[in-house]
């Protein structure tokens, strides 16, 4: 039998065999490098101790990022809507002097308005009352707001009031008063009641008549609730009633139209509060005293200290989910020396070595921080859902509009935050790898591979 024969015993020549028959191909080499590739290798899934305390470094550090995320979003919301609603009803800064009130406010007016931090201004007159319902069966009811006397035609210039009306209109006529929407349910009053407001010096007059021992008729303004404002904070709605700037100076007897409080302002920066005021106390001299809403509404600057306060804090959360990240590579160099001692007698370097440490740490960092990214945004997504749930379920109510004047959890999630937030959750993790990575690469191949 010929060759050909011999080879194609089916009768095929030996080109067309070769041709029907696949030969394996070589397994492409990978382009990740070989630190990355080792570090790939040993956090593979293993029914081992290892494994369990990774799976835990990573979900340590998911929490970490997801609280941070969700406490500073939450805080970011509170301080932007109370700022927002604040500014709505009051001023950016305030404009009082010293000493007595202000006379001649239309002189100190045209004066504050021609600085270039000013954007508008209006007076005021600001002042505690005692108002008594008036109703037609029952018991009155009363309470002691703050009255704040405005002009209606220059308000707009400085807060959002004409805006924020939910009943009637914003319209003030002599002995017309505007009350927030808890304040009328508390009392009980709708658009067209009226009520019966007592001044500090009425109360006071009939102090004194009483203790002369000489009873003296006083005679109380009436007031008729022209309109109802939801200002959007449960402070103002429930404390503070609006009145016509003469029906206020009347009733603290401030001895004339031209006398008032101070003068309340719109600053063209409100971001930026104290280099405005510096600005108007060096134009209006010593005798006038300028505050601003960081001065007047403590509870926004306490808002904004506690977001960095709780930023601090709670970064300790992700330095304990580091310290996860150290015990599992302590652990990894215990076990893998003799591997760390083949690799380095076949010629790894110590950067090397260091890099498949730090590269395994890497990944159980990097993941951990996308979890609780995805985790916290999600929370903050749905937050609101969830706060329904627990009311549901726990009968409760965990946040209160009575207490934070909030009907709703605010939250703004700012990209800058967030990018601080994973960066240094990153950074930490990758510091407390730093020590046993550096450990490993340091170990000398002999007494390496005597270790077994």
């Amino acid at each position: 039998m010929n060759r050909r024969g011999r080879a194609g015993g089916f009768g095929l020549p030996v080109r067309s065999l070769t041709a029907r028959v696949r030969v394996p191909s070589l397994p492409r080499m990978s382009r990740l490098p070989f630190e990355l590739l080792l570090a790939l290798r040993y956090l593979r899934p293993k029914r081992s101790f290892v494994s369990v305390i990774t799976l835990i470094s990573v979900l340590g550090v998911t929490l970490g990022v997801a609280v941070l995320i969700i406490v500073i979003s939450v805080m970011s919301g509170f301080d932007r809507d109370l700022r927002e609603r604040v500014f709505g009803f009051n001023a950016h800064a305030r404009v009082l002097l010293r000493e007595g009130v202000m006379t001649d406010w239309r002189t100190w007016l045209a004066r504050v308005e021609t600085n270039p931090v000013v954007a508008g201004a209006v007076p005021f007159v600001l002042g505690q009352v005692l108002v008594e319902t008036q109703p037609l069966n029952g018991q009155p009811r009363v309470y002691a707001p703050v009255v704040r006397g405005c002009l209606p035609e220059r308000e707009q210039q400085v807060t959002a009031l004409p805006r924020n009306m939910v009943e009637g209109r914003f319209e003030l006529g002599p002995r017309d008063l505007l009350v927030g929407t808890v304040f009328a349910e508390n009392m009980g009053l709708r658009v067209g009641d009226r009520v019966t407001v007592y001044s500090w010096q009425e109360l006071r007059r009939l102090k004194e008549s009483h203790e002369r021992q000489q009873p003296e008729a006083i005679l109380p303004e009436d007031f008729t609730v022209r309109g109802i404002f939801d200002a959007g904070y449960y402070e103002f709605n429930a404390n503070v009633v609006i009145a016509r700037l003469e029906d206020a100076q009347e009733l603290f007897d401030l001895g004339g139209e031209d006398a008032v409080h101070g003068l309340m302002l719109a600053l063209r920066d409100p971001l930026q509060p104290q280099a405005a005021a510096r600005a108007l106390r060096r134009e209006l001299g010593p005798a006038v005293l300028v505050t601003t809403w960081m001065e007047d509404s403590p509870l926004m600057l306490a808002v904004l200290v506690e977001k960095n306060v709780m930023l601090y804090i709670l970064f300790f959360i992700v330095v304990v989910a580091a310290f996860g990240i150290t015990c599992t590579l302590i652990t990894f160099v215990v076990m893998k020396t003799r591997e760390i001692g083949v690799l380095k007698a076949l010629g790894a370097t110590n950067r090397q070595v260091l890099w498949v440490f730090l590269g395994q740490s890497l990944i159980v960092s990097l993941g951990g921080v996308m979890g609780g990214m995805t985790l916290g945004l999600t929370a903050i997504a749905y937050r609101n859902e969830f706060l329904a749930f627990l009311r549901r379920l726990t009968g409760f109510e965990l946040f209160p509009a009575s207490i934070y004047g909030f009907d709703q959890l605010p939250a703004l999630v700012l990209p800058q935050d967030v990018a601080i937030i994973c960066g240094g959750s990153l950074l930490i993790c990758l510091l407390a790898a730093a020590f046993p990575a550096h450990h490993a690469s340091r170990l000398n191949p002999v007494e390496a591979l005597r270790h077994e």
